[in-house]
């Protein structure tokens, strides 16, 4: 899922690149999703006995579509102002985010004379210490942009720079509010473990935010008129392989294994980034995009080193923070054996 939200943003960028409003492309994207899982409650509640759809889940889903909504439009306004490769660089924040709001929401325990605790704290700081340094600091170039010669990276090349900092900033801001969609998704998931039918009703939820948003600010009635180009192309992938196939992907796998799993996977997006921005894009690869993502994957993993090792009880003795049975369990069926026993 990772490759795929990284194509799916290059695809995106080259799109805004012909004239596609971003505001426009969320209600269209989303509502291709929505109507794409249109058939969805009926088969769940076909295919297993849940809850019913009450007023509590409905409720939450909504709030699900507010941050989902948000977050969309901070994301790809930062690509329209940046790139898909800082997109990425920031995207290694959302492990610490999720560690903070864990922390925050009591998920998660903290014991200062713990080396684990230490462990994710410090990691937590040096991930934000990294995604600072590429968000300032470009650095010289040390791989050359493209031969200009090549016609496919002269169409997609954007002809004005792009505003590192103000698209740092809306990348900051998305991914302060992926690690919010996580944890609302995954207590979802517990009251109504049917992936799809709450990926449509989030979809539908996001598309018509979107559209009301996407009304105020696009009042210009041809922005919404998508010519079969590369724009229709990107809509029609995105609304596939992101907001239903990928939504529903990261549904199942916080329902099994929570936020955090989830989160872990967010490194491997930068050197995906880097070479399909450099190849699709013709962007230029700087050296502070390097240096900072290196300290942010550092950071990221210290914070997984720290929370793997409390969990399998390797901290010798100093301030055992989960159950016996936890303890025992491997970082990846911790999640899943905590919420059998809540049951």
């Amino acid at each position: 899922m990772e490759c795929t939200n990284v194509g799916l943003n290059t695809l995106f960028k080259a799109a805004t690149l012909r004239g596609m409003s971003y505001h426009v492309f969320v209600v269209y994207a989303y509502g291709v999703a929505a109507l794409l899982l249109l058939p969805s409650p009926f088969f769940s509640h076909r295919s297993r006995v849940l809850p019913p759809l009450n007023f509590s889940i409905m409720s939450k889903i909504g709030l699900l579509g507010i941050i989902g909504c948000t977050s969309q439009i901070m994301g790809y306004t930062g690509i329209n102002y940046s790139s898909p490769t800082l997109a990425s660089a920031i995207s290694n924040l959302v492990p610490a985010f999720t560690f903070i709001l864990a922390i925050i929401f009591r998920m998660e325990k903290l014991a200062i004379r713990s080396s684990s605790s230490r462990a994710k704290v410090m990691g937590t700081i040096v991930s934000i210490a990294g995604a600072f340094i590429v968000t300032l600091y470009r650095g010289p170039r040390i791989v050359p942009t493209p031969s200009p010669s090549i016609s496919s990276n002269q169409l997609l090349r954007s002809p004005a720079p792009s505003n590192w900092v103000i698209g740092g900033l809306f990348f900051t801001t998305e991914y302060i509010l992926v690690p919010m969609w996580y944890i609302v998704q995954a207590q979802i998931m517990k009251e109504y473990p049917a992936e799809l039918t709450v990926v449509f009703f989030y979809n539908l939820s996001v598309s018509m935010l979107a559209a009301i948003v996407g009304l105020v600010t696009e009042s210009n009635s041809s922005a919404w008129k998508i010519k079969p180009d590369i724009a229709l192309v990107s809509i029609l992938c995105s609304g596939i392989f992101g907001s239903a196939m990928n939504n529903a992907v990261h549904a199942w796998a916080l329902r099994l294994k929570g936020p955090v799993y989830v989160a872990m996977f967010k490194p491997l997006s930068i050197a995906i980034a880097v070479a399909m921005g450099f190849v699709f894009l013709g962007d230029t690869l700087y050296l502070g995009s390097v240096i900072g993502a290196t300290i942010i994957s550092i950071g990221f993993y210290t914070v997984m080193w720290g929370k793997a090792k409390e969990e399998m009880g390797e901290d010798n003795g100093i301030s055992n923070l989960e159950s016996p049975s936890t303890q025992k369990s491997p970082l990846l069926q911790s999640y899943k054996n905590q919420d059998t026993e809540s049951r």
